[in-house]
């Protein structure tokens, strides 16, 4: 068989082709398993990434929340400290406190004992009341009701209710005034006197001693280690 030139050229020209043609497939192929190494490179480093940060989530969530009972723990025992230290100082108020009320009891009860119940008799006579005894700490119970009176001031035909506090103030006033309403109906053996009433106290802001004047009632203060009567000369007290 004979081969002529142009046959020749001709199959070359087709090896070429087929020669880029390959070239250019492997190129293909070349590229396309590029994209799929590169996107295989990328899931797996989106899929490291994503796995590192749960775990670094759970990392941090971990700490968070041990820091977060560490904190928990810590506030408790802050709160347990503060509050037994309240506790502490609310005894120690609460100690002193009675302290404190058991000398203010014991200083009335000498106040009335040694500076009222001596003067009021006295005290009264003055202001031409012939009161001539006295009676303390009266206690009465009748009709369901009760009556306690420090001190009773009378005669025949006269009683004054004193009532002793160790500051005297408006609320005391008002149920004094109470006090002397019940006076006659629960302790009736003295339904014929004239009652009158007073009030006493260690201490007697003035505002309270011109209220206790305005209802009609004499008013004792402490003066040094005796007791007088602040009313005036005018005064002209109310009668039960």
């Amino acid at each position: 068989m004979t081969t002529n030139a142009d046959d020749v050229w001709r199959l070359l020209g087709e090896l070429i082709e087929a020669q880029k043609e390959t070239e250019r497939l492997l190129k293909e192929q070349s590229q396309e398993s590029d994209s799929r190494s590169e996107t295989l490179r990328e899931r797996r480093f989106r899929e490291q990434s994503q796995e590192s940060d749960s775990r670094s989530e759970t990392l941090r969530e971990r700490r968070f929340r041990e820091q977060s009972q560490e904190s928990d723990s810590r506030s408790e025992t802050l709160r347990e400290r503060r509050f037994r230290e309240t506790e502490r100082i609310i005894k120690q108020q609460n100690e002193k406190l009675n302290q404190e009320l058991g000398k203010l009891g014991n200083r009335l009860g000498e106040f009335v004992e040694w500076q009222v119940r001596p003067a009021a008799v006295q005290l009264f006579q003055k202001r031409g009341i012939a009161v001539n005894e006295f009676h303390g700490d009266l206690s009465v119970k009748r009709f369901g009701e009760a009556l306690e009176i420090d001190l009773l001031v009378v005669n025949s035909d006269q009683a004054i209710l004193v009532e002793v506090k160790s500051k005297l103030s408006q609320t005391d006033i008002d149920e004094h005034l109470e006090r002397l309403e019940k006076f006659k109906p629960l302790m009736p053996r003295y339904s014929d006197v004239k009652a009158m009433g007073a009030v006493a106290g260690m201490v007697v802001p003035e505002e309270v001693a011109r209220y206790g004047y305005r209802r009609g009632l004499f008013v004792l203060a402490q003066s040094g280690d005796s007791v007088v009567i602040l009313n005036d000369d005018k005064f002209r007290p109310r009668q039960w």
